[in-house]
């Protein structure tokens, strides 16, 4: 091959990848959006697990000097951050994306552009906290970021928290309101409320929470970055501040957060239980109300987790009664699963493993939340390693093993390729063995008096064999992780194609139209006659579910940059707040950066505003062509 060849060569492999991370930067289309939020759900749950590994080193044996001090809060602070914010939230809304629009017969969600900017503010947020690790230090004031810990007394890692997750959230609060207007305003023709999916109702309470959940947090987190960076006082007791207030906004946020991460993994469960039964699911009117009644009653919890505080014992009373109310409607969604169950042909797949795994894990998780819903007890419970593990049997044994069931449901929908199911086993049963190894015997530390954030302990307080135990539990976890990662390489390399029924008893529109479906979604809109409405079709002997229109052309938004250059200008401008805090001498520079992010941001929506996007088309004879292809 001649020098020219060479050169030419190398241009279209380099114009190949271009064009490559072009589609994917600029793309509107809610089903590559959804693997973007895989993706960058994914890395952020690796970069977490790491540093869950690191803590259990460091706490596997007694006054262990692996990390210690605020090295070892640093990395505490990070995994709690990492995990809710990064990691737990941006695989739901991977789900949501790639499943709800055909869910409920969706072309795309109502508004493309805004969602992918909110992908790019989460991850740009991600970024933006992780890069705290390169520049100057991490955030050690723990996932909480109390005040005035966070403002008065911790160095600029908490000016990375506060911006990263301002960006971070503000992309969580856009995909929320993106998702509630599509459902409600989009459902195809005779979907009405009560003929929806339970993933799709969950979608939108989880979306609904979301717009009351997230701008206190907003509020609070503004609060203290004008306490960290312009010395406002609002927080700082020594001057007139109040602490505790801080305690009450992160809260209202806090507790209806759980069941934004909790109620998608009810939702999924609901779908993969009643497909691998093959059952309709058992009480789906209860289980509507169920799910609305436990997104109201999670705004008036919040103190539970402030009862050691002195706020009084009529208070207290109140709110362990909500508490201990809000079990009984989740309690009637596992009497409800376990009913779908009886007398179904179940079939235990790698997905319904981890749906039937759920469910007496979550039940512990529970059990233990109603016990720290007991004020008195409370006060013995707080701050140990009890609470520790309750909230762990929630947020792992409830949505990681709920994500994992839809990552393996619907992974044939969204890249056409079913996971190994071998593989798949064995992640299970090494994540499932290893969940249980490592954090139920943190609830006898616990109870032993294990104090949380601690970083070590003596070799006499009877704390040794737990630990021990805890710590093999984690690399058990790790190796299922690992062995997720082999699948999905395999699969993705050789993996068996999926058909668009993909394990030919789906029950939901999405089952009805190929595997990976096309960018369109649906060539007809199709007429929904009533719940689970393709396992209704099949059983009146159609293949494709009845239309509700004549095909014709098919009108699809742009691919746009724009979401992307936004994030990076307000990327930019927290970069810019951040080091405007480290040193006085290039504070007035910095803040010109700053100034110079926003004002960018504000011209790329100027442009956003007055640009004529006329989108283009899919004409009939195309889309005839597609849909012959994909049969």
């Amino acid at each position: 091959m001649t020098a020219n060849a060479h050169a030419l060569a190398a241009y279209n492999q380099r114009k190949g990848f271009l064009s490559w991370l072009w589609t994917w930067l600029s793309t509107v289309d809610h089903k590559r959006i959804a693997i973007l939020y895989l993706f960058g759900g994914g890395l952020f749950f690796v970069i977490g697990g790491i540093e869950a590994l690191l803590i259990r080193i460091q706490l596997a044996v007694p006054q262990n000097d692996f990390l210690v001090g605020s090295t070892y809060n640093e990395v505490v602070t990070m995994h709690g951050t990492t995990m809710i914010f990064l990691a737990a939230m941006p695989l739901v809304f991977a789900m949501m994306n790639a499943v709800v629009p055909l869910q409920i017969g969706a072309r795309d969600v109502a508004f493309p552009f805004v969602n992918a900017l909110g992908f790019w503010l989460f991850f740009l947020g991600g970024i933006v906290l992780n890069t705290s690790w390169f520049l100057g230090g991490a955030p050690a004031g723990g996932w909480t970021a109390y005040a005035p810990l966070t403002t008065e007394f911790l160095g600029t890692g908490s000016d990375f928290y506060l911006l990263g997750l301002q960006l971070s959230g503000a992309g969580t609060l856009m995909g929320a309101i993106n998702f509630m207007v599509t459902i409600i305003n989009m459902r195809a023709p005779g979907m009405t409320f009560m003929r929806m999916p339970l993933f799709t109702w969950t979608s939108l309470i989880t979306s609904t929470l979301i717009l009351f959940a997230f701008p206190p947090l907003t509020v609070g987190l503004f609060l203290e970055f004008f306490d960290h960076i312009f010395h406002a006082n609002f927080f700082n007791t020594a001057k007139g501040g109040n602490a505790i207030i801080f305690e009450h906004i992160f809260w209202i946020f806090g507790h209806p957060e759980v069941y934004i991460l909790v109620l998608p993994a009810f939702g999924i469960i609901s779908e993969v239980v009643a497909t691998f039964s093959k059952k309709r699911l058992f009480g789906y009117t209860s289980m509507v109300f169920a799910t609305v009644l436990i997104g109201f009653l999670s705004f008036m919890v919040w103190v539970h987790h402030m009862f050691t505080v002195g706020l009084g014992p009529m208070a207290n009373s109140l709110f362990a009664l909500a508490t201990m109310t809000i079990a009984v409607p989740t309690g009637m969604k596992i009497f409800n699963w376990l009913f779908t169950m009886w007398g179904g042909q179940i079939h235990f797949t790698t997905a319904n493993l981890f749906a039937v795994g759920f469910v007496p894990t979550f039940v512990m998780g529970g059990v233990t939340g109603v016990m720290l819903a007991v004020p008195s007890a409370d006060s013995q419970y707080h701050d140990s390693y009890f609470v520790i593990a309750h909230f762990h049997y929630v947020i792992i044994g409830g949505v990681v093993f709920g994500l994992l069931a839809g990552l393996f449901y619907w992974w044939p929908k969204m890249f056409g390729k079913i996971l190994n199911e071998t593989l798949g086993k064995i992640t299970f049963w090494t994540f499932f063995i290893g969940f249980h190894l490592t954090f139920f015997p943190q609830h006898f530390l616990g109870l032993i008096g294990m104090p949380r954030r601690y970083f070590t302990y003596f070799p006499d307080e009877g704390l040794n064999t737990w630990n021990h135990i805890s710590s093999i539990g984690a690399i058990g976890m790790a190796i299922g992780a690992i062995v997720l990662v082999i699948n999905i390489v395999i699969t993705t390399a050789k993996g068996q194609k999926a058909a668009g029924d993909a394990w030919g008893i789906g029950r939901t529109l999405e089952w009805s139209i190929p595997s990976p479906p096309p960018e369109y979604n649906f060539a007809q809109t199709p007429l929904v006659k009533g719940i689970d409405t393709f396992w209704k079709e099949k059983m009146e002997g159609n293949k494709k579910v009845t239309p509700a229109e004549p095909l014709g052309d098919i009108h699809m938004p742009n691919p746009t940059i724009l979401p992307f250059l936004m994030s990076i200008a307000l990327t930019i401008a927290a970069y810019g707040f951040i080091f405007a805090n480290q040193t006085s001498a290039s504070r007035p520079l910095c803040l010109v950066i700053a100034a110079f992010g926003i004002g960018l941001m504000l011209l790329l929506m100027l442009i956003h505003s007055i640009k004529d996007d006329p989108g283009f088309h899919y004409h009939k004879e195309e889309i005839i062509e597609i849909e012959k292809g994909a049969e």
